[in-house]
């Protein structure tokens, strides 16, 4: 009797190459742009914290009727909000408070009343952000204006929403992870009026909501 012959199923080694060879052809030519989608990631996360931040100063300024402070700080380690923190140009951490936070951003955010002169707990925080390990290369820098490149490391927001005293007028964040500079960098924008805005440096035209 004829029995029927069954081809084992699998795949044979010249089969299996050849799948590998493929795959890491195409992994290769993936690998730039997920290491682009990655850099822009971080740029991204950070101008929204720092934006996040700035926009709760000024809208507790309105609420609270009284100048609240925005302060971009420095720690001795990106991921914890402790007493290290200094004032800095080059933060990519924030606090919201009542005043600078330098050396005392430990505290809890809160409105709980404390036995002090004036009813609160030094230094009047209201809401803080670590950079966290995803900011750690990715460089800010804080300045008066797009003229003037005196580092700003504060902006304080009075009750109407304005900007007060000497304030940082911008703010450029970028990643300096890659060699190349085909990732974006973002920036943000402060009127004298209060209003916050995130723009593309690089974006050119006139008609893009993006362009700074």
């Amino acid at each position: 009797m004829f029995k029927p012959r069954f081809r084992q199923g699998g795949m044979t080694l010249i089969e299996l190459v050849v799948t590998l060879a493929v795959l890491a052809l195409l992994l290769m030519a993936a690998a730039p742009s997920v290491s682009e989608w990655v850099r822009n990631t971080r740029i991204r996360n950070t101008a929204t914290s720092i934006q996040a931040g700035l926009m709760k100063a000024r809208s507790e300024a309105l609420r609270r009727n009284t100048p609240v402070v925005f302060s971009l700080v420095s720690l001795t380690d990106r991921t914890v909000m402790d007493d290290s923190c200094a004032l800095s140009a080059s933060g990519v951490s924030w606090v919201v408070s009542l005043q600078a936070p330098a050396g005392s951003c430990a505290s809890a955010a809160s409105d709980t009343k404390t036995v002090s002169d004036d009813g609160w707990a030094e230094p009047k925080i209201i809401d803080k952000q670590a950079g966290g390990a995803r900011a750690n290369t990715v460089v800010v820098t804080a300045q008066a204006s797009l003229t003037d490149t005196t580092s700003r490391s504060t902006a304080t927001f009075n009750g109407f929403g304005r900007l007060s005293g000497t304030a940082i007028g911008h703010i450029d964040i970028r990643d300096v992870s890659g060699a190349d500079s085909s990732y974006r960098s973002l920036r943000l924008v402060l009127s004298s009026g209060g209003t916050i805005r995130m723009c593309d440096p690089k974006v050119s035209a006139n008609t893009d909501p993006r362009k700074c």
